[in-house]
């Protein structure tokens, strides 16, 4: 069953600035729970930013709306999925299914076809400024109430209060004012992959999944150095897939340091652990369809069944989600073949 409930009160109740939460109680009806709720009405200091596209209303409609789901059936994991995306109910599901938390956080993330990179760091700036809120970009201009890491707060706080049967309040610290990254799996597709995977360079998180990403070819950031342990990136993308194609992945996987943990294995022939691998690929036939090949390896209409009708690709999914990070291949070359050098906007 899905319940699709507002936290609109949150706010003026107050809730937020007291930063209090309450102990999750057995949920006396187990279900899959789906939330919505407005950031702007979460939080009272949130703000459009329009240079960026990235407004709270769009053609009379509301475009702050963010999600989060648990399933109170299934044994929780402690774990708390991020996704830097738009809501993908399918992956959502998935994730619920495999005892995870989710949520999607409205977040500035459209600027990428407006703001072009003048050097080989900004593109990584930008993507910082917006998930965390600290002015490290002359690019945009975004505070910590519009940044990623602010709204899943306020995200949390709300859930809290409004739904304590989710015991969303253990992925919060004692007092609310932080949450708590360690128990965090930071995930996205294309830039939604590269944002989460430059954000866990500079906050520790639990995990990161990267779909059809990372990408950023004529920057550098990739190789700076990670608060998350490199063996926690887990990237998964379609050889068809322009950002493949174009040594786009490769290249970004190689300066994150994921060769270090297993070649690159093609899912379709393998079976888990896919070699303990961090890198993971697919040629399944998409018709040639670059646009279906850059969406296939996220769970959805374009992602194909098996025999059996279920999903092609739910063991992958499953292994990036919740392999365990101890477990690692042989390290591999450096592929001679994969394009390091990409020119600044190319």
């Amino acid at each position: 069953m899905c319940v699709r409930a507002c936290l609109a009160a949150l706010a003026c109740a107050g809730l937020l600035a007291s930063g209090s939460v309450v102990a999750a109680p057995r949920d006396p009806t187990p279900q899959r729970y789906h939330l919505q709720a407005r950031a702007s009405e979460l939080d009272p200091r949130v703000k459009p930013h329009p240079e960026a596209d990235f407004v709270l209303e769009k053609d009379g409609k509301p475009a702050d709306v963010e999600h989060a789901s648990v399933d109170t059936r299934v044994k929780s994991r402690g774990r708390l999925v991020v996704w830097l995306m738009d809501y993908n109910d399918a992956l959502f599901t998935l994730l619920n299914d495999l005892g995870l938390h989710a949520v999607q956080p409205h977040y500035a993330n459209k600027w990428f076809a407006i703001l072009k990179p003048r050097d080989r760091m900004d593109r990584g700036d930008v993507r910082l400024e917006a998930a965390t809120g600290r002015d490290v970009s002359d690019q945009i201009d975004i505070p910590p109430p519009d940044s990623m890491m602010e709204r899943v707060r306020a995200m949390l706080l709300g859930l809290s209060q409004k739904h304590p049967q989710g015991d969303w309040r253990q992925f919060l610290s004692s007092d609310g004012s932080e949450v708590r990254w360690g128990k965090v799996i930071v995930a996205g597709a294309s830039h939604g992959a590269t944002t989460a995977a430059r954000f866990a360079q500079e906050v520790r998180v639990d995990r990161v999944v990267m779909l059809c990403g990372p990408r950023d070819q004529d920057q550098d950031w990739q190789a700076l150095p990670s608060e998350t342990p490199p063996a926690r990136y887990f990237g998964f993308s379609h050889v068809l897939d322009g950002g493949w194609k174009n040594d786009h992945y490769c290249r970004s996987w190689e300066l994150l340091g994921l060769h270090a943990f297993g070649p690159i294995v093609n899912v379709d022939d393998a079976s888990p652990p896919y070699g303990n691998s961090r890198r993971l690929i697919t040629a399944v036939d998409v018709g040639g369809d670059a646009n279906r090949a850059h969406s296939v390896v996220q769970p959805g209409k374009a992602s194909p069944q098996g025999p059996d009708g279920k999903a092609r690709y739910e063991p992958v999914w499953r292994y990036l989600f919740t392999h365990p990070v101890g477990e690692v291949g042989e390290p591999a070359p450096a592929d001679p073949d994969c394009l390091q050098e990409h020119l600044l906007g190319g």
